[in-house]
Protein backbone atom coordinates (compact mmCIF):
# COMPACT_ATOMS: atom_id res chain seq x y z
CA UNK A 1 0.00 0.00 0.00
CA UNK A 2 0.21 3.64 -0.05
CA UNK A 3 1.39 5.29 3.27
CA UNK A 4 0.92 8.95 3.66
CA UNK A 5 2.25 10.69 6.94
CA UNK A 6 3.10 13.78 8.30
CA UNK A 7 6.49 14.82 7.37
CA UNK A 8 7.08 15.50 11.42
CA UNK A 9 5.58 13.66 14.38
CA UNK A 10 2.42 15.68 14.92
CA UNK A 11 -1.32 15.05 14.55
CA UNK A 12 -2.82 14.75 11.34
CA UNK A 13 -5.47 17.28 11.71
CA UNK A 14 -2.65 19.68 11.95
CA UNK A 15 -0.43 18.73 9.71
CA UNK A 16 0.80 20.42 6.73
CA UNK A 17 3.61 18.59 4.78
CA UNK A 18 3.07 15.01 3.64
CA UNK A 19 5.24 12.05 2.96
CA UNK A 20 3.91 9.43 0.55
CA UNK A 21 6.21 6.25 1.43
CA UNK A 22 5.40 2.49 0.42
CA UNK A 23 4.15 0.70 3.01
CA UNK A 24 2.68 -2.59 4.11
CA UNK A 25 4.01 -5.37 6.03
CA UNK A 26 5.68 -7.85 3.44
CA UNK A 27 7.03 -4.89 1.09
CA UNK A 28 8.33 -3.65 4.63
CA UNK A 29 9.99 -6.36 5.11
CA UNK A 30 11.70 -6.93 1.96
CA UNK A 31 12.71 -3.37 2.08
CA UNK A 32 14.45 -3.44 5.35
CA UNK A 33 16.13 -7.02 4.13
CA UNK A 34 17.09 -5.39 0.98
CA UNK A 35 18.35 -2.55 2.84
CA UNK A 36 20.01 -4.88 5.07
CA UNK A 37 22.02 -6.85 2.20
CA UNK A 38 19.84 -9.88 1.61
CA UNK A 39 18.23 -9.52 -1.69
CA UNK A 40 14.44 -9.60 -2.03
CA UNK A 41 11.47 -9.50 -4.28
CA UNK A 42 7.89 -8.32 -3.52
CA UNK A 43 4.81 -10.26 -4.67
CA UNK A 44 1.32 -8.39 -4.64
CA UNK A 45 -0.84 -6.40 -6.48
CA UNK A 46 -1.44 -2.93 -7.06
CA UNK A 47 -3.54 -0.16 -9.38
CA UNK A 48 -2.58 0.19 -12.75
CA UNK A 49 -2.74 4.00 -11.43
CA UNK A 50 -0.62 7.16 -10.25
CA UNK A 51 -0.08 5.68 -6.77
CA UNK A 52 0.59 1.86 -7.51
CA UNK A 53 3.12 3.41 -10.18
CA UNK A 54 4.73 4.88 -7.63
CA UNK A 55 4.04 2.76 -4.55
CA UNK A 56 6.81 0.60 -7.14
CA UNK A 57 8.97 3.13 -8.47
CA UNK A 58 9.72 3.74 -4.68
CA UNK A 59 9.97 -0.08 -3.41
CA UNK A 60 12.24 -0.39 -6.53
CA UNK A 61 14.41 1.89 -5.04
CA UNK A 62 14.47 0.18 -1.63
CA UNK A 63 16.34 -2.33 -3.67
CA UNK A 64 13.08 -4.78 -4.06
CA UNK A 65 12.52 -6.72 -7.17
CA UNK A 66 9.32 -6.12 -8.14
CA UNK A 67 9.18 -8.56 -11.61
CA UNK A 68 6.26 -10.00 -9.59
CA UNK A 69 3.97 -7.73 -8.98
CA UNK A 70 0.53 -7.82 -10.79
CA UNK A 71 -0.76 -4.23 -12.09
CA UNK A 72 -4.76 -4.36 -11.89
CA UNK A 73 -6.41 -1.85 -14.30
CA UNK A 74 -9.74 -2.39 -12.21
CA UNK A 75 -8.97 -1.68 -8.94
CA UNK A 76 -7.24 0.47 -7.18
CA UNK A 77 -3.88 0.36 -5.15
CA UNK A 78 -4.54 0.65 -1.36
CA UNK A 79 -3.76 3.41 0.83
CA UNK A 80 -3.10 4.01 4.52
CA UNK A 81 -2.62 7.25 6.60
CA UNK A 82 -0.61 7.35 9.77
CA UNK A 83 -2.09 9.82 12.57
CA UNK A 84 1.28 10.31 14.65
CA UNK A 85 -0.12 9.35 18.18
CA UNK A 86 -3.67 8.63 17.63
CA UNK A 87 -3.20 5.12 15.30
CA UNK A 88 -3.86 4.55 11.41
CA UNK A 89 -6.66 4.87 9.17
CA UNK A 90 -6.84 2.13 6.38
CA UNK A 91 -8.64 2.52 2.69
CA UNK A 92 -8.10 -0.95 1.41
CA UNK A 93 -11.66 -1.81 0.35
CA UNK A 94 -11.97 -3.39 -3.04
CA UNK A 95 -8.35 -2.83 -3.82
CA UNK A 96 -6.07 -4.87 -6.23
CA UNK A 97 -4.03 -6.27 -3.38
CA UNK A 98 -7.43 -7.87 -1.66
CA UNK A 99 -8.14 -9.43 -5.59
CA UNK A 100 -5.36 -11.70 -5.75
CA UNK A 101 -6.46 -15.25 -5.89
CA UNK A 102 -4.82 -19.19 -5.58
CA UNK A 103 -3.56 -18.87 -8.87
CA UNK A 104 -1.62 -15.99 -8.74
CA UNK A 105 0.88 -18.44 -6.90
CA UNK A 106 1.44 -20.24 -10.04
CA UNK A 107 3.38 -17.17 -11.37
CA UNK A 108 5.49 -16.72 -8.73
CA UNK A 109 9.56 -18.40 -8.71
CA UNK A 110 8.99 -19.89 -4.97
CA UNK A 111 11.15 -23.17 -5.40
CA UNK A 112 14.04 -20.27 -6.28
CA UNK A 113 13.97 -18.76 -3.44
CA UNK A 114 15.39 -19.52 0.30
CA UNK A 115 12.50 -18.31 2.45
CA UNK A 116 8.65 -17.07 1.93
CA UNK A 117 7.79 -14.18 3.81
CA UNK A 118 3.89 -13.81 4.27
CA UNK A 119 1.60 -12.29 6.99
CA UNK A 120 -1.95 -12.78 9.00
CA UNK A 121 -3.21 -9.67 7.10
CA UNK A 122 -3.20 -10.96 3.58
CA UNK A 123 -6.17 -14.07 4.85
CA UNK A 124 -8.08 -11.44 6.14
CA UNK A 125 -8.49 -9.18 2.87
CA UNK A 126 -10.93 -11.19 1.18
CA UNK A 127 -12.38 -14.52 0.50
CA UNK A 128 -9.57 -14.94 -2.35
CA UNK A 129 -6.78 -13.87 0.04
CA UNK A 130 -7.60 -16.54 2.31
CA UNK A 131 -7.34 -18.95 -0.20
CA UNK A 132 -3.90 -17.53 -1.45
CA UNK A 133 -2.45 -18.19 2.26
CA UNK A 134 -3.33 -21.85 1.79
CA UNK A 135 -2.06 -21.85 -1.87
CA UNK A 136 1.65 -20.11 -0.96
CA UNK A 137 2.33 -22.75 2.17
CA UNK A 138 1.02 -25.47 0.16
CA UNK A 139 3.38 -24.76 -2.67
CA UNK A 140 5.93 -23.60 -0.04
CA UNK A 141 5.68 -27.34 1.90
CA UNK A 142 5.89 -28.94 -1.89
CA UNK A 143 9.01 -27.28 -2.61
CA UNK A 144 11.19 -27.78 0.45
CA UNK A 145 11.10 -23.61 1.32
CA UNK A 146 10.95 -22.59 4.77
CA UNK A 147 8.20 -19.51 5.39
CA UNK A 148 8.04 -16.93 8.03
CA UNK A 149 4.57 -15.82 8.86
CA UNK A 150 4.12 -12.64 11.27
CA UNK A 151 0.36 -13.23 12.97
CA UNK A 152 -0.28 -8.99 12.74
CA UNK A 153 -3.77 -9.41 13.81
CA UNK A 154 -5.90 -6.93 12.31
CA UNK A 155 -9.14 -6.77 14.08
CA UNK A 156 -10.95 -4.14 12.08
CA UNK A 157 -10.28 -7.18 9.07
CA UNK A 158 -11.59 -10.01 10.65
CA UNK A 159 -15.75 -10.81 11.14
CA UNK A 160 -14.79 -11.53 15.29
CA UNK A 161 -11.59 -12.25 17.25
CA UNK A 162 -13.14 -15.89 17.88
CA UNK A 163 -12.57 -16.09 13.85
CA UNK A 164 -9.45 -14.62 13.57
CA UNK A 165 -8.12 -16.81 16.06
CA UNK A 166 -8.61 -19.57 14.77
CA UNK A 167 -7.44 -19.04 11.59
CA UNK A 168 -4.16 -17.30 12.53
CA UNK A 169 -3.27 -20.07 15.18
CA UNK A 170 -4.07 -23.16 12.10
CA UNK A 171 -1.46 -20.74 10.06
CA UNK A 172 1.63 -20.40 12.31
CA UNK A 173 1.33 -23.84 12.94
CA UNK A 174 1.85 -24.53 9.68
CA UNK A 175 4.67 -22.07 9.38
CA UNK A 176 8.79 -22.76 10.36
CA UNK A 177 9.25 -19.66 11.37
CA UNK A 178 6.24 -17.48 13.44
CA UNK A 179 6.35 -13.86 14.68
CA UNK A 180 3.27 -13.03 17.56
CA UNK A 181 3.40 -10.03 19.36
CA UNK A 182 2.57 -10.68 23.40
CA UNK A 183 -0.37 -8.97 23.20
CA UNK A 184 -1.27 -9.93 20.32
CA UNK A 185 -1.40 -13.77 21.48
CA UNK A 186 -3.15 -13.16 24.64
CA UNK A 187 -6.48 -11.37 22.88
CA UNK A 188 -6.75 -13.76 20.11
CA UNK A 189 -5.68 -17.46 22.31
CA UNK A 190 -5.33 -15.99 25.69
CA UNK A 191 -1.61 -16.72 26.21
CA UNK A 192 -0.27 -14.30 28.30
CA UNK A 193 3.14 -15.23 28.74
CA UNK A 194 6.03 -16.44 26.12
CA UNK A 195 6.34 -19.73 27.52
CA UNK A 196 2.39 -20.21 27.24
CA UNK A 197 2.87 -19.06 23.67
CA UNK A 198 4.89 -21.95 22.53
CA UNK A 199 3.03 -23.91 24.63
CA UNK A 200 0.08 -23.09 21.68
CA UNK A 201 2.70 -23.63 19.00
CA UNK A 202 4.84 -26.51 20.14
CA UNK A 203 6.22 -27.90 16.77
CA UNK A 204 6.99 -24.52 15.19
CA UNK A 205 10.62 -24.60 14.00
CA UNK A 206 11.21 -21.14 15.77
CA UNK A 207 8.94 -18.82 17.39
CA UNK A 208 9.46 -15.49 18.48
CA UNK A 209 7.45 -13.65 21.00
CA UNK A 210 7.76 -10.09 21.35
CA UNK A 211 6.72 -8.03 24.27
CA UNK A 212 6.94 -4.93 23.18
CA UNK A 213 9.97 -2.09 25.36
CA UNK A 214 10.58 -5.82 27.47
CA UNK A 215 12.05 -7.31 24.93
CA UNK A 216 11.58 -10.67 22.76
CA UNK A 217 11.62 -13.96 23.34
CA UNK A 218 12.40 -17.10 20.79
CA UNK A 219 12.15 -20.76 20.67
CA UNK A 220 14.07 -23.30 18.98
CA UNK A 221 12.50 -26.72 18.60
CA UNK A 222 14.02 -29.00 21.17
CA UNK A 223 15.85 -25.71 22.99
CA UNK A 224 14.99 -23.38 25.74
CA UNK A 225 13.41 -19.94 25.24
CA UNK A 226 15.84 -17.31 25.03
CA UNK A 227 14.83 -13.75 26.04
CA UNK A 228 17.08 -10.36 24.97
CA UNK A 229 15.36 -6.95 26.17
CA UNK A 230 14.71 -4.10 23.82
CA UNK A 231 16.81 -1.25 23.53
CA UNK A 232 16.08 2.12 24.55
CA UNK A 233 14.71 4.52 22.29
CA UNK A 234 12.95 7.77 22.36
CA UNK A 235 9.55 6.54 20.38
CA UNK A 236 8.06 8.59 18.00
CA UNK A 237 5.99 6.11 15.72
CA UNK A 238 5.51 2.58 16.33
CA UNK A 239 4.00 1.00 13.69
CA UNK A 240 6.32 -0.70 11.36
CA UNK A 241 8.38 -1.33 14.20
CA UNK A 242 7.16 -5.20 13.95
CA UNK A 243 8.22 -5.30 10.21
CA UNK A 244 11.23 -4.43 10.72
CA UNK A 245 12.06 -6.27 13.69
CA UNK A 246 10.67 -9.34 11.34
CA UNK A 247 13.56 -8.19 8.91
CA UNK A 248 16.61 -7.39 11.05
CA UNK A 249 15.53 -11.16 12.53
CA UNK A 250 15.68 -12.94 9.46
CA UNK A 251 18.68 -11.20 7.93
CA UNK A 252 20.42 -12.72 10.57
CA UNK A 253 18.83 -16.43 10.59
CA UNK A 254 19.63 -16.22 6.94
CA UNK A 255 23.46 -15.97 8.17
CA UNK A 256 23.62 -18.39 10.38
CA UNK A 257 23.54 -16.18 13.90
CA UNK A 258 22.58 -17.48 17.22
CA UNK A 259 19.11 -17.37 18.51
CA UNK A 260 20.56 -14.03 21.12
CA UNK A 261 22.32 -12.07 17.93
CA UNK A 262 18.92 -12.52 15.54
CA UNK A 263 16.79 -11.12 18.90
CA UNK A 264 19.79 -8.21 19.01
CA UNK A 265 19.74 -7.72 15.33
CA UNK A 266 15.80 -7.30 15.37
CA UNK A 267 16.05 -5.17 17.77
CA UNK A 268 18.13 -3.07 15.86
CA UNK A 269 16.55 -2.58 13.09
CA UNK A 270 13.21 -2.25 15.12
CA UNK A 271 14.64 1.23 16.53
CA UNK A 272 15.28 2.84 13.29
CA UNK A 273 11.50 2.92 12.67
CA UNK A 274 9.86 3.40 15.94
CA UNK A 275 12.37 6.97 15.57
CA UNK A 276 11.22 7.96 12.34
CA UNK A 277 7.32 8.08 11.07
CA UNK A 278 7.94 6.12 8.14
CA UNK A 279 8.24 2.76 8.05
CA UNK A 280 10.92 2.09 6.62
CA UNK A 281 12.70 5.36 6.75
CA UNK A 282 14.84 7.22 4.58
CA UNK A 283 18.10 6.93 4.83
CA UNK A 284 18.01 3.74 6.59
CA UNK A 285 19.77 1.19 3.97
Amino acid sequence: MVLVTPAVAEPLESATTFHLDPGGAESNVASHLAALGTPTAWASAVGDDALGRRLLRQVREHGVDTSWVRRDASAPTGLYVKDPGNGVQYYRAGSAASRLEPAFVDTLPIADVRLVHVSGITPALSGSCDALIDAILDRAAAEGVPVSFDVNHRPSLWPSTDAAATRLLALAARADVVFVGLDEADGLWGAATPDAVRALLPDVRELVVKDGAVGATSYERGADGVHVPALVVDVVEVVGAGDAFAAGYLHAMLRGAAPDERLRAGHERAVLTIADTADVPRGSR
